[in-house]
C-alpha cells in the first residue's frame, strides 16, 4: 500500500466526499477517485459505497480508516525525528458540538492554528452517540463531549470542565423573578435543541418524572433556540456560556430553577489508541485553555 494513496482514502473518509477531499487534498477529483479505486485494487475489496451522490464506508473501508490513520501519524513523526523538525505536524480530526465550538473552542483553536500552523485541524458537528461512535471507529482522532457520566465505554476522556447549566427565558415572563418547582414548569411553552443533546434529553427526563407529558417545541441551534425565548415563546434549558452575552444585556433573564444533573465537557479518544505528538499537544491545551475559561 503506498503512503499517498492512504492519505487520500484517510481524506476522503474524513469527508465522505470525493469533490471536497480533492479541494483540500489540491488534486482533481479523477485523481482521487483514480487513487482510491487504486487502493481497492491492491486490496481486493471496495472501500466506499457509492449511494448517487453520496459515499459512505464500507465494513473493510472501516477496518482500514484506524490503520491508516496510524501509519500516516507515524510516518509524519519518523519524518520529524530524522530531520530534526521540532515544529509538529499531523492531521486531527475532531468532533465537537456547536454550544462549543462557537463559545468554549475559539481561544484553543486561535491558539493552535498560530502556534501549530503545520497541523492539519478538521472539526466535524456531531453530538453524543455519534460521537462516540465515530471516535471508537476511529473516524474522529478526539471528540468533546458534553455528558453528565465521565465512563463510556470503549473510550478514555478527560474532564475539561463542568459546565453550567441556565434556565432562560424573557424578562416579562410569567415565571421570572418567581419560585416554582419542576411540576410548575411542565405547564409551560418549553423551547429546546434537537434530541440528543445532553442536557434536553436529561431535562425531558426531569420533567417526565412529574408524570405528566412534556412537548417541546424544538429549534435547530442554540441561536435560534435563545431567539425564541427571548421573543416571549417560552422558556429553554442552555449551557450558561451559551447565554452569558443575553443574561448580561438583559434580554434573557435567569429563572429560579437549578437543574438536579451536572454536566461536564470532556475529551475523548478511543480507548488504548497511541495518541501522536501533535494529538497530545492537543488534549494538553485543551485542559489548558478551557479551565482557564472558568
Amino acid at each position: 500500500m503506498e503512503l499517498r494513496l492512504l492519505v487520500t482514502f484517510e481524506k476522503v473518509a474524513a469527508v465522505l466526499s470525493f469533490t471536497q477531499a480533492a479541494a483540500e487534498l489540491k488534486y482533481a477529483q479523477s485523481s482521487v477517485t483514480g487513487q482510491v479505486r487504486a487502493l481497492e485494487s491492491s486490496l481486493g475489496v471496495e472501500l466506499f459505497d457509492r449511494l448517487g451522490s453520496r459515499i459512505r464506508l464500507t465494513e473493510a473501508g472501516e477496518r482500514l480508516l484506524p490503520y491508516a490513520r496510524q501509519i500516516i501519524e507515524l510516518t509524519e513523526e519518523a519524518r520529524a525525528a530524522v530531520t530534526g523538525t521540532e515544529e509538529p505536524t499531523g492531521s486531527l480530526v475532531v468532533g465537537t458540538m456547536e454550544s462549543l465550538t462557537s463559545y468554549r473552542l475559539p481561544p484553543l483553536l486561535e491558539f493552535f492554528h498560530h502556534r501549530y500552523p503545520k497541523v492539519r485541524l478538521s472539526l466535524r458537528t456531531t453530538i453524543g452517540d455519534e460521537t462516540r461512535q465515530a471516535l471508537r471507529q476511529g473516524t474522529y482522532d478526539l471528540g468533546f463531549l458534553m455528558e453528565a457520566e465521565t465512563e463510556h465505554p470503549g473510550l478514555e476522556s478527560t474532564v475539561l470542565a463542568v459546565e453550567p447549566l441556565a434556565l432562560v427565558a424573557a424578562p416579562r415572563h410569567p415565571l421570572a423573578g418567581q419560585e416554582f418547582g419542576t411540576a410548575d414548569l411542565v405547564r409551560q411553552s418549553l423551547l429546546a435543541t434537537e434530541p440528543g443533546c445532553a442536557y434536553r434529553d436529561l431535562f425531558e427526563n426531569e420533567l417526565k418524572s412529574t408524570g405528566e407529558a412534556v412537548d417541546f417545541m424544538e429549534f435547530g441551534t442554540i441561536e435560534a433556540t435563545k431567539r425564541a425565548a427571548a421573543a416571549g415563546l417560552g422558556v429553554a434549558l442552555l449551557p450558561g456560556i451559551t447565554v452569558a452575552a443575553e443574561l448580561t444585556e438583559g434580554s434573557l433573564v435567569r429563572l429560579a430553577w437549578e437543574p438536579p444533573f451536572t454536566l461536564r465537557t470532556q475529551l475523548a479518544w478511543r480507548s488504548g489508541k497511541r495518541l501522536p505528538a501533535h494529538v497530545r499537544l492537543f488534549v494538553e491545551q485543551a485542559r489548558r485553555l478551557v479551565s482557564e475559561q472558568g
